[in-house]
């Protein structure tokens, strides 16, 4: 039975098309599930036979051995809850830093706005290096601290500049009635301006929760010797390394047995599917908002 403009009632170039577009959209999305089903199917399978080959999407010799070497591991739980610590710490602050100099530079009374929107855009091409950085954050007291994870990124220009554009894009006239309300301008950037940029603070949040989930380099440079504030990929880190050498670079791994059972492919995907699948749990609580018009509601007749 044929339904007004159903499938069966279009013309046939319309067919043509949506048959083509469902097929590429089926194609993309094997495309892109393909490779973590993969790491996933790896992860749970039996090393010995995974060093067969051959594994696709599912487990040949199913086994949770490589999870188990990977949780065996001492350190794993205090490098989780330092991992979760910076990441909630580092998106706020750092949402927070960006937001109010994107504010500031949006306003077109701020006298210094190209000043500082020049020295903000100089930072994303000109790096001091390895050994200043390291030098100048010894010489502030950050080492073996766990604000190093916090303040050395806590202004990124590219986020600056990204919320800039958008706050740029929302009509102007919304600040001049609130201040004829008697707003002040920490007012307006609370109650006007953050919850019209949710769209824009969510790509923020996911990029710079993601930079802190991932970040294992700054542990190995200024926490190495910190065992309490070392991160969960640095310490993955080391048992991936672990299953390569075969030695522990602190003598505490607990799981010398369980390493001789497992192979450093198999360890590797397990950790490939420790560290991302805390972000593919919070990705759709942000994709929501990526969707949202910028001014929806805020302006009306």
């Amino acid at each position: 039975m044929r339904r007004k403009g159903s499938y069966f009632n279009a013309t046939v170039s319309d067919r043509i098309f949506d048959t083509l577009n469902f097929a590429l959209m089926l194609i993309i999305t094997a495309v892109t599930l393909y490779p973590f089903l993969n790491v996933l199917a790896i992860s749970l399978n039996d090393s010995t036979d995974t060093v067969r080959g051959g594994i696709h999407i599912w487990p040949r010799a199913f086994t949770w051995a490589n999870y188990e070497t990977i949780f065996g591991y001492s350190g794993l739980l205090t490098g989780l809850n330092i991992s979760v610590l910076r990441t909630v710490v580092g998106t706020l602050l750092g949402l927070l830093s960006a937001s109010m100099l994107a504010f500031t530079l949006a306003r077109p009374d701020f006298q210094g706005r190209r000043f500082v929107s020049v020295f903000l855009a100089l930072t994303m091409y000109v790096s001091g290096g390895l050994i200043p950085v390291y030098i100048l954050i010894r010489d502030l007291g950050l080492m073996n601290s766990f604000w190093v994870y916090i303040f050395p990124g806590l202004v990124s220009a590219f986020n600056v500049f990204v919320i800039r554009s958008f706050i740029d894009g929302l009509p102007y006239a919304l600040q001049e009635s609130a201040k004829l309300d008697g707003a002040n301008d920490f007012t307006i950037y609370w109650r006007v301006i953050l919850p019209l940029c949710k769209p824009v603070l969510a790509t923020i949040a996911l990029f710079l929760a993601v930079g802190q989930w991932n970040s294992w380099f700054d542990t190995y440079l200024y926490n190495g010797s910190a065992e309490h504030l070392t991160t969960l990929q640095f310490e993955l880190m080391k048992v991936l390394q672990s299953t390569t050498t075969g030695n522990d670079m602190r003598g505490q791994f607990n799981v010398t047995e369980r390493l001789r059972n497992v192979s450093p492919e198999s360890v590797k995907m397990a950790i490939t599917i420790v560290v991302t699948l805390p972000i593919l749990v919070v990705y759709p609580f942000l994709q929501r908002y990526f969707v949202k018009g910028m001014t929806l509601g805020a302006v009306k007749a």
